[in-house]
């Protein structure tokens, strides 16, 4: 084997190598890069709009620090939806809590009740020493919390920041980038581009009717057992319905559990409605939405988000539907220009029947018949 070959092959291995420990180290970097990717092309329609019919193809820079204001503004009221009544209750909780912990001590109220038939008293009586070295022990994990607490909040507002450059500067790229091509496959890739950009956004537009659905039936089931904070509820299950697959269990168990505490037949209902909600909404409804606005099969979406969770986690199932889709229409587009090779003439069924009526074909009819035989004639000639 020449020389040259064992070096190429060599560094070839040393530079492959280098790459996944770069991509390994980096990985939390990249993963804000596509989560902010992500909201960049979902919110990249919405800039285009609003500078074409408000700056009249303009000031692309005042209509995406517009539309980010705004979305800053929604994601706000959110936040303050759910802070302030939990804010009014802990006020009261507070207030309160003196009194619960005397009647919890001496067996009195609902909780007291419960303590003293479950024997929880005189078993933290029993244990007092392991409870304090729990306690003490938890010194660690909350410095870990807090911790991840802090990274949380740097990866929000760096995908924040990476999407408003993405969205403010992405033009400029494609563009750029498009100009590196010959004309043919530079339109081929804006095709192919302009595609996946639709199937996030249909993704988005499909995950957010599904959360709509399942936050009005939440409030509905929570108002007519009579939970309290039925709207508060059905807000949280909406955006954690957000998460395919999981979501609606996560926002499930808080239904249920101000359910049993409002009342026992209160509780039992939310938690039939949602263990039937929750088959429906992951076997029927995600399926049918997606299989709409992002234009895949139903079978390909369940697998996907199985798939996303498994190799990724929470971000995987969120990310598993638009990368489905994204690489199906990569993988046609590869088809059709690569190996893909069309039939003469469409047909659908077990036999093979034409898929165009005789007055739909450019042939003039004549594809789907048998070819004239010997010494029959077409238009009055003879043919050999």
């Amino acid at each position: 084997m020449p020389t040259r070959t064992i070096l190429a092959t060599i560094g070839l291995l040393v530079a492959t190598a280098l790459l996944l420990y770069v991509l390994l180290q980096t990985r939390q970097i990249l993963t804000w890069c596509v989560v902010g990717a992500f909201f960049a092309i979902a919110l990249a329609p919405v800039v285009g709009w609003v500078e074409r019919k408000v700056f009249r193809g303009k000031r692309r820079s005042l209509a995406t620090l517009l539309v980010f204001l705004v979305a800053f503004l929604l994601f706000a009221a959110l936040i303050t939806a759910f802070a302030v009544p939990l804010a009014q209750e802990g006020t009261k909780v507070a207030g309160q809590l003196p009194g619960l912990i005397d009647d919890a001590r001496n067996g009195r109220g609902p909780i007291g009740d419960l303590l003293e038939r479950t024997n929880a008293l005189q078993w933290v009586q029993d244990n007092q020493a392991k409870i304090s070295n729990f306690a003490s022990g938890l010194t660690s994990p909350a410095a870990g919390v807090l911790g991840g607490i802090a990274t949380g909040v740097t990866g929000l507002v760096t995908v924040i920041v990476l999407a408003y450059l993405m969205v403010l500067e992405g033009p400029k790229i494609v563009d750029g980038t498009l100009n590196l091509f010959s004309p043919p496959t530079s339109k081929r890739l804006h095709r192919v581009a302009t595609d996946c950009a639709k199937s996030v956004t249909g993704y988005l537009s499909g995950n957010l009717l599904i959360s709509v659905i399942c936050a009005v039936l939440t409030y509905a089931v929570l108002k007519i057992s009579g939970v309290p904070f039925a709207g508060l509820i059905a807000l949280f299950v909406g955006i954690a319905d957000l998460v395919p697959l999981v979501g609606a269990t996560i926002g499930g168990i808080v239904a249920v559990l101000a359910g049993f505490i409002h009342s026992v037949p209160a509780g039992i209902a939310v938690l039939v409605f949602f263990v039937i909600y929750q088959q429906l909404e992951n076997h029927l409804l995600q399926p049918l939405v997606f299989a709409r606005t992002v234009k895949v099969n139903p079978l390909t979406v369940i697998i996907a988000i199985l798939v996303g969770v498994e190799l990724v986690g929470v971000l995987g199932a969120l990310l598993a539907i638009p990368a489905a889709s994204i690489i199906q229409v990569i993988a046609r587009d590869v088809w059709d220009h690569r190996s893909g090779r069309l039939k003469e003439e469409p047909t659908v069924g077990e036999e093979r029947a034409p898929a165009l009526a005789p007055h739909e074909r450019t042939d003039g009819g004549l594809s789907a018949e048998a070819p004239p035989t010997s010494g029959a004639s077409v238009a009055g000639r003879p043919v050999s």
